[in-house]
């Protein structure tokens, strides 16, 4: 009876686990390289005035893992938020502050260096600054990609 009952269990396990969403793997056509001096750049309108973005692989807007970098000028913050699932950033250029909170403050946070990375889980507040040179992050991150400010009027979306 007893290995019944195992045996049980486990098609059960089983069978949930094939039953849950498909996964996209991450895919790529062709080799190609990123350099940030020399890819093209564009407004990244999600967030505050001055942020750019560049897109290497997969979609923000679609379901399933994507990479990007973005580029942020000096003095630059990005107010409280959160986003829908979770994301990886590394520091590849200059310093970027990470706080965690519902109130931007940079004495609570933590100053990242490049090599440095961060991950957050999804639907956790937090803010980022810049110090006084530009930055450039990788972002890894799970589409549809989102972010939800936790002050409506600092979502530049709202105030076109």
């Amino acid at each position: 009876m007893r290995i019944y009952l195992i045996a049980l269990m486990l098609i059960s396990f089983a069978g949930s686990a094939l039953s849950q969403d498909k996964i996209d793997r991450m895919s790529a056509v062709t080799m190609e390289s990123f350099i940030p001096d020399t890819v093209k750049w564009n407004d990244e309108p999600i967030l505050p005035k001055g942020a750019k973005s560049v897109i290497l692989v997969g979609d923000p807007k679609k379901a399933g893992v994507f990479i990007a970098l973005l580029k942020f000028p000096s003095n630059y913050p990005i107010p409280p938020h959160i986003h829908p699932f979770a994301e990886v950033i590394t520091v590849l250029r200059g310093k970027l502050g990470n706080g965690m909170g519902e109130k931007f403050d940079a004495k609570k946070g933590e100053m990242l260096n490049v090599g440095s990375s961060f991950v957050l889980p999804g639907g956790h507040t937090h803010y980022v600054w810049t110090t006084d040179e530009e930055t450039i992050v990788e972002l890894i991150a799970t589409g549809p990609w989102d972010i939800i400010y936790t002050n409506p009027t600092d979502d530049p979306r709202k105030n076109k």
